[in-house]
């Protein structure tokens, strides 16, 4: 799955592969938990995450062919992770984990704490 036509997390997360849907479950509860006042929606056929009132989304997650992607939208933030993020899969503002058990969740709960507060641009 590459671009997901669900209207809503819920839907997105029912049309996984159960393989998948254990660790993209996980990740959408630790955004849930890590960003407070940041909203939930679909964007651009993935589950993602917003500051309440701004247009710019922070953070999102997807299944894609060959990995699950989180992308990690504040500049700052992946700088200021580089040596951590180092050894890991990365492109330009992603993270990539090529099977379900390598999600990295405590980096993942220590990035998205730093998105929190990163006040973004």
């Amino acid at each position: 799955m590459v671009t997901s036509k669900a209207t809503g997390v819920d839907d997105y997360l029912a049309e996984l592969p159960e393989t998948r849907r254990e660790a993209l479950t996980a990740i959408r509860d630790l955004c849930r938990r890590e960003l407070p006042g940041f909203e939930e929606a679909m964007e651009y056929g993935m589950p993602a995450y917003r500051r309440r009132g701004e247009r710019e989304v922070a953070v999102a997650f997807a299944s894609q062919k060959r990995y699950i992607s989180v992308y990690l939208l504040h500049p700052r933030v992946r700088e200021a992770f580089a040596d951590r993020l180092a050894g890991h899969d990365t492109g330009k503002g992603c993270l990539r984990f090529s099977r379900p058990e390598k999600v990295d969740t405590a980096l993942l709960r220590d990035l998205l704490r730093a998105v929190a507060a990163d006040p973004g641009d």
